[in-house]
């Protein structure tokens, strides 16, 4: 037990230090949380050439035309994906059903299968909207 909290609080110090996407990405710990988050990330900027990748509020972040469009953080126990509200991408509830889902927040646990969900079309709906300059946000 005591070895686990210790990884844990090492994590959260090297989150914590990360000033780079390359930083965050190598303190991350060798486990399926790494993998999901390397899957989303490749996911989002494959998708426009022009997001751009930074560290804001401890995490990932993605900005297109100078608007954060996406958070990516690896948790404890999830990844989170942060958009600004659901329920402003259009088909966004549908595309994320059988998802966790809070108003701004997805949340994939180890079980989730990317590839298996309609993650692809909902980041893809909201790019598509931030590039239109319709408002996502919450």
């Amino acid at each position: 037990m005591f070895k686990e909290l210790f990884k844990y609080i090492l994590y959260l110090i090297m989150q914590y230090k990360a000033n780079t996407p390359t930083e965050y990405l190598d303190s991350l710990e060798e486990d399926w949380r790494k993998e999901k988050v390397v899957e989303l990330r490749k996911m989002i900027t494959s998708t426009n050439s022009d997001i751009e990748e930074s560290i804001e509020y401890k995490m990932l972040n993605y900005k297109l035309k100078g608007v954060s469009v996406f958070h990516l953080n690896a948790q404890k126990n999830y990844v989170s994906l942060y958009v600004g509200d659901i329920c402003k991408i259009e088909s966004g509830n549908e595309l994320l059903a059988g998802l966790d889902t809070g108003k701004g927040c997805i949340r994939i646990k180890k079980s989730i299968e990317i590839d298996e969900t309609k993650l692809d079309e909902f980041i893809s709906n909201t790019i598509q909207m931030v590039e239109s300059n319709k408002d996502i946000s919450c």
